[in-house]
């Protein structure tokens, strides 16, 4: 079949990578792609939410499958548009409908969900200006350290945790009268702080059974030892020591399950993947938050460990088979470290030549292209995160020492990476 993949980061490298291993996959496109996903099919130059530009790519290039790889498009409504155009309806869209695509789209809505279907969270009120004098009440008297998130999308920068009850102050001014991240933060949910360690689980649903993916934690903070502004991310591991037994039976019984049934009792059209932002708190699993989609960067450490042929469980999911579906893990451990320009995430530069890149890697190594474009000839740096580099060991820590070897193979002005990712694991 004729695959279209939406996406121009290194999770979208990562899938090209994996999908294009299909025996389904006979030509893959990439939209809009960057150098790296042109190794495994044509690159489209279109705008992703640019629903009736993707149309006609869909209709002139004989598409059978559409996989979305960011929130925007999905939050926007892409895999209603197909559902509504009967030239299109036949097209396997993975990825919810904008209704369920709210459980990222709007932190207000998700956290509401999982009240209502009793899915263990952080205590939590949502504000916006109108209730703007009851929020700065609750805050001075609310105990530190303070989550305060934006509702809806904000690239990853709209939650912080404030330590002090002034920071919190100037940070909920700053998101709802200030308009910080604009829309975004009209509304903004301010809650419990949490202690424990965090990892993220995926599944692949169709609304009513799901099969789950290898685990990882990421590492969002740009220094080491976890310090400094949020990022993106700047690496991740998989798997996660303590994602077994008891623990992890709790978490599909609890969240996973629980979060499908509640898509289903609620009507929410859902044929993709669910992104679970999990903390372990004393050995019980909390939702920090859901994603619509697979996360960046840990799908470029989960595809390498996933053995089985993708397509094929995205046509499980389209058929109603996934209940008897199963996936094979790779054993071994994975680790991603990610580069990224000087000043991320900041104001950095863009256009740095890199050096070394096309031939970094081994048999032991992928490296996955996420803010790199060519220019002249040259692959040169067009983003914050640079390249996620994501290597095999029999532990962690020997897959994070052969990443970091990696790295020292290629070179641009001002690379910055993070030399600690899976720090609590390398034991």
């Amino acid at each position: 079949m004729n695959i279209l993949l939406l996406g121009s980061g290194g999770r979208e490298h990562a899938l090209a990578w994996k999908i294009s291993q299909s025996h389904h996959c006979n030509s893959l496109f990439i939209a809009p792609g960057n150098p790296g996903t042109a190794q495994y099919g044509e690159n489209i130059s279109i705008d992703l939410n640019d629903f009736p530009a993707i149309a006609a790519v869909c209709r002139d290039k004989k598409i059978e499958m559409v996989v979305v790889g960011p929130e925007d498009p999905l939050v926007n409504g892409v895999y209603d548009f197909f559902q509504e155009h009967a030239s299109l309806s036949s097209i396997i869209v993975v990825g919810p409908s904008a209704a369920a695509a709210q459980l990222e789209g709007s932190k207000a809505f998700a956290k509401a969900f999982m009240q209502r279907n009793g899915i263990p969270t952080a205590a939590y009120r949502e504000f916006t200006v109108d209730t703007y004098n009851e929020g700065v009440l609750y805050i001075s008297s609310h105990a530190l350290p303070i989550v305060l998130k934006a509702d809806g999308l904000a690239a990853g920068k709209g939650v912080v945790i404030a330590q002090s009850h002034e920071e919190a102050m100037a940070t909920f001014q700053s998101m709802i009268k200030d308009a910080q991240f604009g829309k975004a933060s009209e509304r903004v949910v301010i809650e419990q702080f949490l202690t424990g360690v965090e990892l993220s689980v995926f599944a692949l649903t169709d609304g009513r059974d799901f099969v789950l993916l290898p685990e990882a934690k990421d590492y969002k903070r740009i220094g080491e030892a976890d310090s400094g502004l949020n990022t993106g991310g700047m690496g991740a591991v998989s798997p996660v020591p303590f994602a077994q037994g008891a623990f992890m039976e709790k978490v599909v019984e609890k969240v996973v399950r629980s979060t499908i049934a509640g898509l289903e009792k609620e009507g929410l059209v859902y044929h993709g993947f669910v992104f679970f932002g999990l903390i372990n708190v004393n050995g019980e699993p909390y939702v920090i938050e859901y994603n619509c989609r697979m996360g960046d960067p840990e799908t470029e450490v989960v595809m390498p460990r996933l053995q089985t042929d993708l397509i094929e469980l995205f046509l499980a999911m389209q058929e109603g088979r996934l209940s008897s579906a199963s996936v094979n893990i790779d054993p071994r451990s994975a680790a991603t470290v990610v580069v990224v320009s000087g000043g991320y995430p900041g104001t950095f530069e863009k256009g740095k030549v890199i050096d070394g890149i096309e031939s970094a890697g081994g048999e032991q190594t992928l490296v996955f292209y996420a803010g790199i474009a060519e220019k002249e000839g040259r692959l040169v740096t067009s983003g914050g995160r640079v390249a996620a580099i994501t290597s095999y060991g029999e532990t962690i820590a020997h897959a994070v020492d052969q990443s970091l070897s990696v790295i020292q193979q290629f070179s641009f002005e001002n690379m910055v990476h993070r030399r600690d990712i899976g720090y609590e694991f390398k034991i």
